[in-house]
């Protein structure tokens, strides 16, 4: 048994196939990507990692399991599955994660081709676990992968408490013991037992807390954006093999955007925090629908087409359009009148809450500081069109 002390929960204890896996390089990779990616340039203290996190997830998921007399080879595969979850992001995270998508056509979630063969898989058979069985769960398949990957995930629980405990910010304020005792399955669905719409409502307000002050803030998100652009810029200036950039460490891809000609400008910018300005930053009602649903290469191609009203380089322009609001905990199912019920056919809170997200949502245009003017100008002039 390894006792490994940790900021959010205390001492988590790690044995058995978690215990091993935890010296694989796949997992040890993780303490090199950042949790928050480029919040932390808004939140100095945001320096957590993906490693911290995913022994986070394993204590909860352990923890639920036992409340549910849950143990043997069930409990080794969900908890290596809890502990994995977040073996296939990509350097930054969610920052290249639509990146790596198209050019490798899949999710982070997707995890078989890490599994399949090599160190992981050799630690998992020496165990006894189907390899093939804790990516169904890390994917959120099955009874149990609602645990690692669902409206009820103990991953969700794990980050809203640790990001608000490194930003500093008070609004992750979600008890994690109280959810996991209350977790429970009815026909094979994961629910919040009788007498806990409040504990579901809880995960909510957090969750739309930190979206707006966090996850959504205008800093990250401009930098967030600038970073996608360099990636892809640097996949296409250099030839660099899509599968090794998904395996990259934050570090090591800063490293190569700086190294690069094309990107090495907005490498500077970022190590530096010399961010992009916003030039428009538009509510959800001013935005026309059919930029809403525009796809990648139709984003793409505006920018190119405000660039050259705007009189600027290609890649001074960056539009970021986040789609249309959604609020997916709204599906949380719990128990009330012993029914099974979804919080939004329950909560008053909803209604309010999905109000608020739509009121927050901006569509944004970013470019140097010397150039958002004219890019505003022609960015508008083009949208009213």
């Amino acid at each position: 048994m390894r006792a490994i002390k940790d900021a959010v929960h205390g001492y988590v204890e790690v044995d058995g196939v978690a215990r091993d896996l935890l010296d694989t390089a796949a997992v040890q990779r993780l303490r090199h990507v950042k949790q928050l990616s480029t919040v932390r340039l808004v939140y100095p203290s945001a320096n957590h990692t993906r490693f911290e996190h995913s022994l986070g997830v394993y204590h909860l998921a352990r923890r639920v399991l036992d409340g549910l007399g849950v143990d043997g080879a069930r409990a080794d595969a969900v908890g290596a599955a809890a502990l994995l979850h977040d073996v296939g992001h990509g350097p930054y995270g969610h920052q290249t994660e639509g990146v790596i998508e198209r050019r490798l056509g899949r999710h982070h979630d997707d995890v078989d081709h890490l599994l399949a063969d090599g160190e992981l898989a050799a630690v998992l058979e020496s165990h006894g676990v189907d390899a093939g069985a804790v990516a169904d769960l890390i994917a959120g398949e099955g009874r149990f992968g609602q645990l690692v990957s669902g409206d009820l995930d103990v991953d969700r629980t794990d980050y809203l408490v640790r990001d608000a405990h490194h930003t500093g910010v008070p609004y992750g304020t979600v008890d994690p013991g109280r959810l996991v005792r209350a977790l429970r399955f009815v026909d094979d669905d994961l629910v919040l037992g009788e007498g806990n719409v409040a504990t579901a409502e809880s995960l909510l307000v957090a969750r739309a807390l930190m979206n707006a002050t966090v996850y959504r803030h205008h800093v990250s998100r401009i930098a967030g954006s600038m970073l996608e652009r360099a990636a892809e810029a640097l996949l296409d200036a250099t030839g660099l093999d899509a599968e090794r950039f998904a395996r990259m460490t934050d570090a090591e891809l800063l490293a190569a955007l700086r190294e690069c000609e094309a990107t090495a400008d907005v490498a500077a910018r970022l190590a530096e925090r010399r961010l992009y300005k916003r030039a428009v930053w538009a509510e959800l009602d001013a935005v026309p629908a059919w930029l809403l649903d525009a796809d990648h290469e139709e984003v793409r191609a505006l920018e190119r087409e405000v660039a050259a009203e705007a009189g600027v380089d290609g890649r001074a322009v960056v539009i970021d359009c986040p789609g249309r609001p959604s609020m997916p905990e709204t599906e949380t199912r719990v128990v009330v009148g012993g029914e099974v019920r979804r919080l939004r056919e329950q909560s008053p809170l909803v209604e309010g809450l999905q109000a608020a997200q739509r009121a927050q949502w901006r569509f944004g245009v970013y470019a140097p500081a010397d150039a958002a003017d004219a890019v505003g100008d022609a960015a508008s002039a083009l949208l009213d069109a």
